[in-house]
């Protein structure tokens, strides 16, 4: 008997220590709350003297969430060309949100016609003059021809920024200046919508991912993976590839599609992101640098040489770096994702 009443009296007392440590860390939400009630000569926060409304961040449209993580950065096979510019580095990312697909040519039209139009130009942006406009940030179809020697792009010089059956398709032939300048427009679109419609409080910046942010994301949470979707090879089961890229010399439609292919053809990788390799290049926020790995910090790294730019932050000269995708792809003047 006395052995059991024991018994009982010891796991009495591991409960209670139990619920004692799991309220002391607050996991049962018990205890008093900060942010109610007046002032009173007390320090209860200006949002509860103001009685200002509650904020949540949403998913933008389009966009999936990258949870925070620790990855090795760089290479994650061998270096063919020896450039020893790409050495693995621990670094820890932040959370983001990043477009689930590349931008593509509807959604970019959407942008130069509400610019050019008035109708949804947001009033803080510059105002640009139309010829100027089309020169900075109208895609530039002139490179289906300029980048393939002696090749007939003039279909896709005529027909791939507006016609709408590429509608889905990645949009191409923008800089980096233009990507930057589109990410601007993008902001203070919704802003500006979000203040009209009822007063909201803005949302964070639509910007390009860093280097480091691209390469986390395109990883899918694979530590060392060479691909999105893991090791080693470019085919399913069924033998399909699991990507849009040239696998070969000449060998250009075993993809499925002799150029580009439309967006989120492909599976997604872990993080829900698709064409992280393949299809078009990436432009991404920071200066190319061969010596960034060991120069930039183990936390959210970004490489930005300031000597190249003004006091306003617009470059001197033209500086901007495209992650290589993983697998290497036939030269297409690729676009960009966003993330806020």
């Amino acid at each position: 008997m006395e052995k059991i009443l024991n018994r009982k009296t010891l796991y009495g007392f591991l409960i209670v220590l139990c619920g004692v440590m799991v309220t002391s860390c607050g996991l049962l939400g018990i205890g008093k709350k900060k942010g109610g009630g007046d002032s009173q000569g007390e320090l209860v926060g200006q949002s509860t003297i103001e009685r200002r409304p509650g904020w949540a961040q949403v998913i933008p449209y389009g966009m999936v969430p990258i949870p925070a993580g620790t990855f090795h950065m760089g290479q994650a096979d061998e270096d063919p060309a020896s450039t020893q510019i790409n050495f693995n580095k621990e670094v820890t990312i932040g959370p983001f949100f990043m477009d689930e697909t590349e931008i593509t040519n509807d959604e970019y039209l959407q942008f130069t016609t509400s610019y050019l139009s008035g109708q949804g130009a947001p009033p803080e942006m510059p105002q640009v003059p139309l010829q100027d406009f089309k020169k900075k940030y109208y895609p530039d179809t002139t490179v289906w021809m300029r980048d393939f020697t002696h090749h007939m792009g003039d279909p896709l010089v005529d027909y791939y920024w507006q016609h709408p059956g590429y509608k889905d398709y990645p949009v191409v032939g923008i800089n980096w200046e233009a990507a930057r300048f589109f990410g601007e427009w993008r902001t203070k679109f919704l802003n500006n919508w979000r203040q009209v419609n009822g007063g909201q409080p803005p949302m964070p910046n639509f910007r390009l991912p860093s280097e480091a942010e691209w390469e986390y994301a395109a990883r899918g949470g694979r530590p060392m993976a060479k691909y999105p979707w893991g090791n080693p090879f470019i085919r399913n089961s069924k033998g399909c590839m699991l990507a849009n890229f040239k696998p070969g010399r000449g060998n250009y439609y075993d993809d499925g599609f002799a150029y580009t292919s439309p967006v989120g053809i492909y599976f997604p990788n872990d993080y829900g992101l698709v064409d992280m390799a393949g299809n078009v290049s990436e432009w991404c926020l920071d200066d190319f640098y061969p010596a960034s790995v060991p120069t930039v910090w183990d936390l959210n790294p970004q490489f930005i040489d300031k000597a190249a730019y003004d006091f306003r932050g617009n470059p001197c000269t033209f500086w901007s770096s495209s992650f290589e995708i993983i697998i290497t792809h036939r030269r297409k003047r690729g676009y960009l994702r966003f993330l806020r």
